[in-house]
């Protein structure tokens, strides 16, 4: 399984937006528009129903949703991987 691509089409849905220029360095919060609060919580949703996971509150922190690639890390820490 590859966790960057799974998490590129999940923001894709979520955000309704292109992320086909997007790698792991790509930054979230505070650089895409569409990642406000609501999308937070809307991929966290999705995070734990497509990638079978469990996210607990104080889990969530700024640092997880910073790129691509940080977001793709706490998935992998989060499955075991």
């Amino acid at each position: 399984m590859d966790v960057l691509n799974d998490i590129l089409a999940l923001v894709a849905e979520v955000l309704q937006i292109d992320t086909s220029g997007m790698d792991d360095s790509t930054e979230l919060l505070g650089s895409i528009p569409e990642f406000d609060s609501m999308a937070v919580v809307m991929l966290i949703t999705a995070l734990e129903e497509k990638m079978e996971i469990s996210v607990d509150d104080d889990e969530i922190s700024a640092e997880i949703f910073e790129t691509i690639g940080s977001l793709a890390s706490f998935v992998e820490s989060k499955k075991g991987g």
